[in-house]
């Protein structure tokens, strides 16, 4: 039904764009009426051009979706109006080509009318295509041929991003009554180093929203960007204990991600915490360290090491740490702090320890500037995420493995849906929810 009505409304606009051409053939289009219905017609599909529009259950993504139809119309249209013109050029070659020229415009005006309502709504609502497909259609556009390859490749973009996102739509609603990750101890989430819990910009992506659309309580660790593993330990120890106070719950379950893993490893056996954490799940945590992390250290110059930590730490003060270390916080990633810290911490029997990771599968896999650090990763720790390798990331009862068929593999920021990318394969968000709804189902 869809296919059907998408290909009547391409016929009418081809029509509309053509009707003088017809006119000059057949020399009876000249109803006033039949003119005025194309017109109208043609305008009515410019403004809803989906019939199944209603389907979608925003408004953002009805009007992203309407541009991609609109841009299916086009492709079709526009293909029939150029073999009609061609068509329309021989049939009148003895005559004066002013008719053909005449329509020629007009059809040129009428498609192009489809084309940007299209392309507008679209680079206007569309979260997946980013900037990058956004200046790849802009420039490929006065390129023929390659224009149309772009053209397709966006419609399928958003095709895939408007049906998705509103099947997670449906799915959250079917599911809200059982609030499948309202767990007995709400949610901490630790970021990793080097970034930090910003209000209007999540390390987690859209994760922590789904979560919450399930039924859970989402805290945040709020612990510095740069500092060693033991003093963001403490720092999260003491989070911990606010969050209890703020929540009223006797526990947390802690998620962290990357170098998050091992502060919070620190604050649970170091600094009292383990009385107050009922679970910790590391997300591609370098618990065996990076070998690649000992090499650079040892390679690079102390004077140039100490000018970029310098640096970094006056960037890091300006983005809200009060005191960061950048050389403490990278040294705890080599594989030998690592081993001296695995031998130094003993896990707490009281506290479910598991662990989760990912593979890329090519450096062109990932984005920057894990693109470029997974060969230099893979030469000294072998297959990783673009900064962890999958033998490092593993600890506790259970570990997961995530990675996808293909190229491109699920990266180190993958996994905190950093780029809010929509990853064919893997769903970060439905993973997530899937590994809390899990954790309540243990107790947790």
């Amino acid at each position: 039904m869809r296919t059907a009505t998408r290909l009547i409304n391409s016929i009418i606009v081809f029509i509309a764009s053509n009707l003088y051409g017809f006119y000059v053939i057949s020399k009876r289009i000249d109803d006033v009426l039949f003119i005025a219905f194309f017109a109208i017609v043609f305008i009515l599909i410019n403004i809803f051009p989906s019939y199944h529009g209603r389907r979608f259950q925003t408004a953002l993504l009805r009007v992203c979706n309407s541009g991609n139809e609109l841009l299916i119309i086009f492709l079709i249209s526009s293909t029939l109006s150029a073999a009609y013109i061609v068509f329309l050029g021989f049939s009148i070659h003895t005559q004066s080509f002013l008719p053909w020229s005449i329509n020629l415009l007009i059809a040129l005006i009428a498609e192009l009318i489809v084309f940007w309502n299209g392309i507008i709504r679209v680079y206007l609502t569309s979260k997946q295509l980013y900037v990058k497909w956004r200046v790849i259609g802009a420039l490929a556009g006065w390129i023929p041929v390659v224009n149309l390859f772009v053209l397709l490749k966006i419609i399928g973009i958003v095709h895939s991003e408007t049906w998705f996102e509103n099947k997670k739509i449906l799915t959250n609603e079917a599911r809200k009554a059982e609030r499948i990750c309202s767990t007995k101890y709400p949610l901490l989430l630790v970021h990793g180093v080097f970034f930090r819990d910003f209000k209007y910009l999540n390390y987690w992506g859209r994760i922590p929203t789904e979560l919450m659309k399930n039924g859970a309580t989402v805290f945040y660790g709020n612990q510095q960007s740069a500092l060693s593993s033991e003093a963001c330990g403490k720092e999260i120890a003491e989070r911990i204990r606010q969050v209890l106070i703020e929540s009223g719950a006797k526990k947390v379950n802690i998620i962290a991600h990357s170098k998050g893993g091992l502060d919070c490893r620190c604050a649970i056996s170091q600094f009292g915490a383990e009385n107050c954490v009922a679970s910790l799940t590391t997300i591609n945590t370098p618990h065996r360290g990076c070998i690649f992390a000992d090499y650079l250290l040892s390679k690079i110059p102390k004077k140039v090491s100490n000018s970029l930590a310098k640096n970094y730490n006056r960037a890091l003060i300006k983005f809200g740490d009060t005191n960061p270390d950048f050389l403490a916080a990278v040294r705890d990633l080599t594989a030998n702090s690592c081993r001296k810290m695995n031998d130094a911490i003993l896990d707490s029997p009281s506290v479910y320890y598991q662990s989760v990771g990912s593979k890329l599968n090519r450096a062109t896999g990932g984005r920057l500037p894990l693109n470029l650090s997974y060969p230099l990763v893979r030469h000294f720790d072998g297959p990783n995420d673009g900064l962890v390798s999958t033998e490092s990331f593993k600890w506790g009862e259970k570990c997961q493995m995530v990675t996808v068929k293909g190229r491109r593999g699920i990266s180190h920021g993958d996994m905190i849906d950093l780029y809010r990318e929509n990853i064919k394969g893997f769903d970060v968000r439905e993973f997530y929810v899937e590994l809390v709804h899990d954790l309540k189902l243990r107790g947790f």
